[in-house]
């Protein structure tokens, strides 16, 4: 099982919404599961110096090659440009 964790700092809220409203059907093409979205509410450390962000979002792969293959995939790549009015966002892989 392949977790991707995804920090976000919204930029513009309704083109994070219509991001939002997309995304789940691209990472579903590639057998992933959108496991959680939620709001930052407190950050206790921040040692790395991370820039500030305000959401979080999880999701699931079976395996971490379809977690690359959803990221570099066509349907996804059609929304960068929404994602990139909506957020800046730092994805990583962890298992």
């Amino acid at each position: 099982m392949s977790k991707i964790i995804g920090l976000i700092r919204i930029i513009e809220p309704t083109a994070f919404e219509a991001y939002r409203g997309e995304v789940g059907r691209t990472v579903a093409e590639f057998g992933g599961r959108i496991r959680f979205r939620g709001s930052v509410t407190e950050v206790f450390w921040n040692e790395l110096g991370c820039e500030g962000f305000e959401a979080v979002v999880e999701l699931e792969f079976d395996r971490l090659e379809d977690a690359r293959a959803w990221a570099t995939s066509e349907s996804y790549r059609k929304l960068l440009e929404v994602r990139s009015r909506a957020m800046r966002v730092t994805l990583f892989a962890a298992e």
